[in-house]
């Protein structure tokens, strides 16, 4: 069983190591961020809420998000392990998590902190483009479209998302610092984090990664 956080600012890369963790080690990838963005396209009432403050670059309040992913972590497809991505991000949502899992009989195999200078960040998160359509995610200059603004795979609108500009990048970036950069010294008390180089390859980041949790 392996039960993993992932950490790191906007742009580190955690989105693709997820998706390489998920399926080197078959368990469900949890991201509070697609779980939003997905009742935001709805226009569910939770996603009305989150939708105002993602449109701004701020995080979705504690209580928004805490009922939400302890609820996913009963589901079956946990019972092997899980990887959460962009939660916790505060303190007070690792503080209830740790009570969780501790009522629960669970515990943490690592928290993986992505690690990437500013000056690389920027640019990665404002040259990102999604297809409205299907969801796939191209960048400007290291994966463009064949055909600009329109999706490789199924012809959809390709279009930069309000919360990947870059003057909400500057946003994220600054609320990140400032609220959850204090999670890295909290898990780092307690043995549980590990710091990942992700200034280079996702490769480069995977082998780390991979070489900490074992096969």
């Amino acid at each position: 069983m392996r039960n993993i956080v992932l950490l790191g600012p906007p742009g580190a890369g955690k989105g693709t190591q997820a998706t390489l963790l998920t399926a080197r080690y078959g368990i469900p990838h949890i991201s509070t961020g697609d779980i939003f963005r997905t009742n935001l396209k709805e226009q569910t009432p939770l996603g009305k809420q989150a939708g105002e403050y993602m449109n701004k670059g701020l995080l979705v309040p504690d209580d928004l998000v805490c009922d939400l992913v302890e609820d996913r972590l009963t589901w079956d497809d946990c019972k092997e392990g899980f990887l959460l991505d962009g939660f916790p991000r505060t303190i007070v949502q690792a503080e209830r998590f740790d009570a969780f899992l501790e009522k629960q009989g669970i515990g943490l195999t690592a928290v993986l902190d992505m690690e990437a200078p500013e000056e690389l960040l920027i640019p990665r998160i404002s040259g990102r483009r999604v297809c409205k359509n299907c969801g796939k995610v191209y960048h400007v200059v290291n994966m463009p479209t064949k055909v600009e603004g329109v999706c490789d795979v199924c012809g959809g609108e390709v279009y930069q998302r309000k919360d990947d500009a870059e003057e909400t990048v500057h946003a994220r970036l600054a609320v990140y610092e400032e609220q959850t950069r204090p999670l890295t010294e909290y898990y780092r008390r307690t043995g549980r984090l590990v710091t990942i180089d992700a200034s280079e390859t996702p490769a480069h980041a995977f082998e780390q990664i991979t070489a900490i949790l074992g096969e």
